[in-house]
């Protein structure tokens, strides 16, 4: 355990941190998971209305720092892959 004031200051912000990066990647999954949801059980408009939500997520996150900006680039491009395959 740390001694130094600063070094037990800097264990408390990377917690908080840690807690928050796992709640906006867990909300992440979500959105994702519904999209891909949707295009399983065939509905397009629900499919096009998800994947809006989950971009817009996922821009939220790259933005912040908590996925690598090429990472969510390709996760953007597979969700919409499988959107438009449903065409």
């Amino acid at each position: 355990m740390a001694n130094i004031k600063s070094a037990k200051k800097r264990i408390l912000v990377i917690n908080t941190r840690t807690d928050r990066n796992k709640a906006i990647r867990s909300r992440v999954k979500t959105y994702v998971k519904k999209v891909y949801q949707a295009v399983e059980s065939g509905d397009k408009e629900a499919a096009a209305e998800s994947l809006r939500v989950a971009t817009s997520e996922l821009s939220k996150a790259g933005s912040k720092g908590i996925y690598h900006k090429n990472t969510v680039s390709r996760k953007i491009s597979r969700l919409c892959a499988a959107v438009n395959k449903m065409a």
